[in-house]
């Protein structure tokens, strides 16, 4: 529900990886906006959603001839914005 611009500030200075992520993606979701007509300052975060993505696994060699599981994660982010 914030301003697309107040929540680019927020994520600016969050020092989380994720931070990063997400605010090239509500960049990403802003210029998609402009590109369709709408004004860059009248716009707010509709709604977020970070889901789970695939998984890639990968095996890790062990002693004594054992092997265990390494398990690389992804995510998908969705951010809608719209006008006021």
């Amino acid at each position: 529900g914030k301003r697309a611009s107040e929540a680019l500030a927020i994520l600016q200075f969050c020092p989380r990886k994720a931070a990063f992520l997400i605010g090239k993606t509500l960049k990403s979701a802003i210029a998609n906006a402009v590109q369709t007509g709408a004004d860059a300052d009248a716009l707010i975060v509709k709604r977020s959603v970070i889901g789970e993505g695939p998984t890639m696994r990968r095996i890790q060699y062990k002693s004594r001839g054992r092997a265990g599981r390494i398990r690389k994660r992804s995510s998908h982010i969705e951010i809608v914005v719209s006008d006021i």
